[in-house]
């Protein structure tokens, strides 16, 4: 039988590479670092293999790390030694974020986000603002209008100490043009925003969760976060976000979503970007562990089709590990 049509001509080791339709590359890798305001040396976190909170004092030495391995970019998520109702702590000029900031800023030439929220600054870890007798009922969560505020002054205190982009993740309606005009109020034009766009209320943020200490006391973040069920709702919002100036879209988680992040990259010019959370890191490392999965390969292949499904960055706990893998 004669075939006039053989991919495997294309496979073989010398033209497989000539041929790959993506790529992965160490910049294309955005590294999460924790810092810690409660503590004075380096605490693993048990759920992350690999990873740490990190004090204070060691934050630029941690970047130097991620800059070592490769990767040109971190996302800084904070720890403060203290929570109220209000998370004040989170836009607070000597805050554990802002702390951090101006050191790595200072001593390395990585190029900073911070993650804006008040999770892990509230007493009882939700986003924002609580509506009255939210604790009483299961009907309400978190007041919208108050909490754009505080992201608002937050955002604007990440830019003062030197941010190079602030990431709201809040879910907050209208908090990007929220940020977006706060910002320019305060002479900050030139930072842009990565919106957390299409953030779902997912299981696999577990981990992060005990990484960040940003477990919420009572309920769940249903009323903000978006129903897992749902993609036409996330173009939506990306919409919206668009319309407010974000500069760069988010889908968080991004192994359960790559659809949507397919569907942003249809729709829009911007770049997008893929969380590749805490629960799908989690999830490769337990089944490495078991002697079942490859760790270097899977965690390769997995970031690989968020790039292929159309994700122009991917934040990801795999950063350096893979980073290394491509030097």
């Amino acid at each position: 039988m004669e075939f006039t049509d053989r991919p495997r001509r294309l496979r073989t080791d010398g033209i497989r590479p000539l041929v790959s339709e993506t790529t992965l590359d160490a910049t294309d890798l955005v590294a999460p670092v924790f810092v810690d305001a409660t503590t004075d040396e380096r605490v693993p976190i048990e759920s992350m293999p690999g990873h740490e909170r990190v004090p204070v004092a060691e934050a630029a030495d941690r970047v130097a790390e991620v800059r070592e391995a490769g990767v040109e970019a971190v996302i800084v998520f904070g720890i403060p030694e203290s929570k109220d109702p209000e998370g004040s702590r989170a836009y607070a000029r000597n805050g554990v974020v802002q702390e951090a900031v101006r050191a790595i800023t200072a001593e390395t030439d990585a190029y900073v986000i911070t993650d804006v929220c008040l999770c892990e600054y509230t007493d009882h870890g939700h986003c924002g603002v609580l509506e009255d007798h939210a604790e009483d009922d299961p009907t309400l969560t978190v007041e919208n209008g108050p909490t754009l505020d505080l992201l608002a002054e937050t955002a604007v205190s990440h830019a003062e100490a030197g941010a190079d982009m602030v990431a709201p993740s809040a879910s907050m309606d209208g908090m990007v043009g929220a940020i977006r005009a706060a910002l320019d109020d305060a002479g900050h034009d030139e930072i842009p925003i990565m919106s957390y766009a299409a953030k779902y209320e997912s299981a696999f943020y577990g981990p992060f969760r005990d990484a960040a200490d940003g477990a919420p006391a009572f309920g769940d973040r249903r009323h903000y976060q978006m129903d897992p069920a749902n993609a036409r709702e996330a173009l939506r919002e990306v919409a919206l976000d668009v319309e407010q100036g974000a500069d760069v879209l988010m889908v968080k988680p991004g192994l359960p979503y790559l659809d949507i992040v397919r569907a942003i990259r249809e729709g829009y010019d911007h770049p997008v970007a893929a969380y590749n959370v805490s629960g799908e890191y989690a999830m490769l490392h337990a089944a490495a562990e078991k002697g079942w999965l490859d760790l270097d390969a899977v965690a390769r292949e997995s970031l690989l089709s968020m790039k292929r499904a159309g994700a122009d960055l991917i934040i990801t706990y795999f950063a350096e590990r893979v980073a290394r893998q491509l030097d």
